[in-house]
């Protein structure tokens, strides 16, 4: 899988938080996912997109993002996608960084994602 095919991945994922579809985000995530931003690692994809519920109730995304840098494993089977995020006025507010694995046939699922304060 090409860094092309991983940016898209990233892009669509990101589009779930802009179109607030809570359950499309909750199929990019793995069944192992850890997501170390916060005040609390969230473990395993349940509690991930539990944590993550409150970032999609109301009727406007509280931040978007998109990645600046994608690369991929020679294998093709692990991507790094790092990018900034920004809040809804366009401020810069924090970076993120994820690791996509790729866990069947052309279908990346975020394995690791922290993101931190600009």
């Amino acid at each position: 899988m090409t860094a092309s095919g991983v940016t898209a991945t990233e892009l669509a994922f990101a589009k779930t938080m802009a179109e607030r579809d809570h359950a499309a985000f909750a199929a990019f995530i793995a069944e192992e996912a850890v997501f170390a931003s916060g005040p609390t690692t969230l473990r395993g994809k349940a509690a991930v997109v539990a944590g993550w519920r409150k970032y999609f109730d109301a009727p406007a995304a509280p931040f978007s993002w998109a990645p600046d840098q994608v690369e991929v494993l020679p294998s093709g089977n692990l991507a790094l996608s790092t990018g900034p995020v920004h809040a809804p006025d366009g401020k810069l507010i924090g970076r993120f960084t994820s690791i996509w694995r790729l866990e069947a046939p052309n279908t990346w699922r975020i394995v690791f994602d922290q993101g931190n304060s600009a």
